[in-house]
């Protein structure tokens, strides 16, 4: 089984992307944003709690995010993998990961980033926004302070997984079909 960390800053075309890579390499697809929409819709307490937290556009805390996400791959695993969609987002969430995939059998095999200019970014989704109906699509100081949260707790997994020679770097800016082929390279070659 493979485990592959779809890495980005938030409108990099993680979601897009997924979508392709899921159903060429067999993956469960784990979107922590679907995770958190679902939860948050349904209104589960750890939905609710979520909640709080995304629509000031801050990080939702690693216990929560780590609870919804346990739930989703346990009910998962008839796949040949899983890729991660927005999780990990910190150095703490990413060992907690680590360590919950070695206690089921897994680890994860690469840390693919989609790398995009924020100023391409935050135009991609305000775009997004007028169809979304995400409320922390539409305004652009929520998104700047996602950046923000990305730049101080976020970017630093870089490291963290480079020193396990997990990472990879792929130019996100491009049609779908090409930023699609460059992940594709990666992947083939793991």
């Amino acid at each position: 089984m493979i485990s592959i960390v779809l890495f980005g800053k938030p409108g990099a075309g993680k979601g897009t992307q997924a979508e392709f890579l899921k159903e060429k390499y067999n993956l469960s697809h784990i979107s922590t944003g679907d995770v958190f929409r679902y939860n948050i819709k349904n209104e589960t307490p750890l939905g609710k709690e979520a909640q709080v937290y995304i629509s000031k556009g801050e990080l939702v805390p690693d216990e929560i995010t780590i609870n919804m996400l346990k739930q989703e791959v346990e009910k998962n695993n008839d796949k040949a993998g899983y890729l991660f969609d927005g999780f990990p987002r910190t150095i703490d969430q990413a060992i907690a990961l680590d360590e919950y995939l070695k206690s089921v059998g897994l680890a994860i095999t690469a840390t693919i980033a989609l790398e995009a200019d924020d100023e391409v970014l935050v135009a991609r989704i305000l775009e997004r926004g007028k169809t979304s109906g995400r409320v922390d699509d539409q305004d652009e100081n929520k998104i700047r302070t996602r950046y923000n949260e990305y730049n101080e707790k976020t970017a630093p997994l870089i490291d963290f997984y480079t020193k396990q020679n997990k990472y990879y770097s792929v130019d996100g800016i491009g049609s779908i079909e090409e930023v699609t082929e460059r992940l594709s390279k990666v992947i083939d070659s793991l």
